[in-house]
């Protein structure tokens, strides 16, 4: 039996580190093969609180170097993906019992200038009393701060990394787990598990990189049998979803009497998103699920509350979800003081140098964070092209970053029978790609079966074919986010479909 070829590097992880680095790679002349054990971005990568952000509050812990790579990277990620990254605006209201002022006011000239920001505008003062910002908060906030940060859509920014690198020749594996990876002169050879059918596949490779995000001490244990190689501190962060409580379209952030801040966002059109918590992570990933506590969202409800003259009652919570951040154990006292940056291990003991492991990391740091690793391995296995990403964009985001609204009447003007709503969400989803999911389509009947929402049969097809979607839930909460409002009846039907769908692909 003849033995795989060998590629340059084998990725274990599909959330946006690993789908990152696997684009970089490829698109500088590396063969590349990843390996995700579930769907792509499906834990922490999905689970965020969908910013591109410097992180204002890490300016206290003095983590300039963050927050300055972060800054200068928001305006480089919407101009790559300008259908899932658009600008926000975040008020920031004075607590009297909280910071000062001042010291608000410096952490945001900081801020606005250590970035390189060109585009977003800069911060400005303003009276809570008058502007439309004050009006959902309790009386007693009357001056505030507002300024810019980028929304992403992170499962789909996931995806699109992934997506690119396929499209450029990358392998990209989903729902396969490494169970063993071994290395003898040179050569990495990975055992990989198919969850689905139970097939067992031996892949060969120069390199391994492990950007298995919470999951890299246990692949140290599991795959590679180093039970005493501990580096990862699980910090879980929680948020709760809600009916819409605002009608504008700024963004809240709000400073707790625990240090503590949390934000408030308008989501998926008729929601606020209010998250997010930090604590540590005491369970085990391999048995235990991730979910909000009932400690956690009754936090958020009641920090929440603190700023709004109507309280989130925990009745309003209509949805919530939980994601466990890898960050790299610097012996911080508490959670929300652990550092946020990234660290790189590939030392010469581990193998010759030929693996790298991944601690810690932000998706608005992620595209740094793939060049960075591309880097170490041009180091260890030869150079083979330059840096790339910066000015490429991700699929569907082939257009001027501030080019959207023109794009949008263009799509509504040639598929006339689509909604204002359904026309806004497929673009904002995939950008020009929306013209390919809309192929040969001439009128509402020709989009097929209607699942609920405007979920309809073209779009599932699509998300099938052409995104590695296996099952409802990949579709509802990752791919679309359509889950908060379609019933358990509709995903039952659509699950059903997808099963049917596929085995027709099959077959």
């Amino acid at each position: 039996m003849m033995k795989p070829e060998i590629k340059d590097i084998f990725i274990i992880g599909g959330g946006i580190n690993g789908c990152g680095i696997a684009r970089d790679a490829i698109g500088r002349g590396y063969s590349v093969t990843l390996a995700e054990m579930n769907d792509l971005g499906s834990a922490t990568s999905s689970s965020s609180t969908k910013l591109i952000h410097g992180g204002l509050r890490y300016l206290e812990y003095y983590e300039f170097r963050l927050v300055h790579e972060a800054l200068k990277e928001r305006e480089v990620i919407w101009g790559n993906a300008p259908h899932i990254v658009w600008p926000l605006r975040f008020v920031l209201p004075h607590h009297k019992g909280l910071r000062p002022a001042w010291f608000l006011r410096l952490g945001l000239f900081m801020y606005d200038y250590m970035g390189g920001r060109k585009k977003l505008p800069a911060t400005t003062d303003v009276n809570m009393t008058t502007n439309i910002v004050g009006k959902p908060l309790k009386p007693l906030f009357t001056k505030g701060f507002e300024y810019s940060d980028c929304w992403v859509n992170d499962a789909r920014f996931v995806i699109l990394n992934a997506m690119d690198a396929a499209e450029k020749g990358a392998d990209i594996l989903v729902r396969s787990k490494v169970t063993s990876a071994t290395y003898d002169s040179g050569v990495w050879t990975v055992e990989v598990t198919n969850q689905l059918t139970g097939d067992v596949k031996e892949h060969r490779a120069k390199m391994v990189i492990n950007a298995s995000g919470p999951w890299v001490d246990h692949v140290i244990d599991d795959a590679l049998h180093d039970p005493d190689d501990k580096n990862v501190r699980l910090v879980q962060g929680s948020h709760i979803i809600v009916k819409k409580m605002f009608d504008h379209d700024r963004c809240y952030i709000f400073q707790n009497t625990d240090g503590r801040i949390i934000f408030a966002i308008p989501y998926e059109e008729d929601f606020t998103l209010i998250g997010t918590t930090d604590h540590d992570f005491e369970g085990d990933l391999r048995t235990d699920a991730v979910e909000a506590t009932e400690e956690e969202i009754v936090y958020l409800c009641k920090a929440a509350s603190e700023y709004f003259t109507e309280p989130v009652a925990r009745d309003n919570v209509v949805w919530s979800y939980s994601g466990v951040r890898p960050l790299y154990d610097d012996g911080a006292s508490a959670a929300q003081e652990a550092t946020r940056d990234y660290v790189l291990r590939q030392k010469p003991e581990d193998h010759d140098s030929s693996i790298i492991h991944i601690f810690g990391g932000k998706i608005t740091t992620s595209r740094k964070l793939a060049e960075a690793v591309v880097d170490k391995i041009a180091t260890k296995i030869g150079k083979r092209g330059e840096k790339w990403t910066k000015k490429a964009a991700l699929p569907g985001g082939d257009f001027a970053m501030d080019g959207f609204d023109a794009l949008l009447a263009k799509l509504k003007s040639e598929h006339s029978y689509l909604s204002d709503r359904h026309a806004n969400r497929l673009l904002r989803l995939y950008g020009t790609r929306a013209w390919t999911l809309l192929n040969d389509v001439a009128n509402t009947d020709e989009l097929g079966q209607n699942f609920g929402s405007d979920l309809y049969e073209a779009e599932i097809q699509y998300l099938i074919e052409n995104e590695w979607a296996i099952n409802a839930d990949d579709i509802l909460y990752r791919r679309t986010k359509r889950g908060l409002h379609l019933g358990q009846d509709e995903a039952s039907k659509l699950q059903a479909y997808i099963e049917k769908y596929r085995a027709e692909l099959a077959g």
